[in-house]
């Protein structure tokens, strides 16, 4: 096993309460490993914890990207929470530190 962090870097944003994380890809050649590894269902049980809403997934070939929106990811908003670590930043550095598969 390897952690996400080995192949891609994250970008963040969030509004209300939702935040929206990017996954790229450092070498365009992990995309596809990327696509078969971090599914919309595996972000969903990483974040199970404090995520209330469903979690999306968008493919960006052409940037070696994978983008997530996940609902009810920010105890109501940034404004109206009082935990600082789930605001998007926080958010990216624990969905990169999720493990996957060493590639082969």
């Amino acid at each position: 096993m390897m952690k996400l962090r080995e192949l891609a870097h994250a970008r963040t944003g969030d509004k209300g309460d939702v935040s929206n994380i990017s996954v790229i890809t450092y070498q365009p050649g992990d995309y596809a490993w990327l696509l078969q590894h971090v599914t919309a269902d595996r972000v969903q049980a990483h974040f199970a914890a404090f995520v209330r809403g469903p979690v999306r997934r968008y493919e960006l070939p052409g940037l070696g990207a994978l983008n997530f929106v996940l609902e009810g990811a920010l105890g109501g908003g940034v404004t109206r929470s009082l935990a600082l670590d789930q605001h998007g930043k926080s958010l990216s550095s624990s969905l990169l530190d999720m493990e996957i598969p060493d590639r082969a």
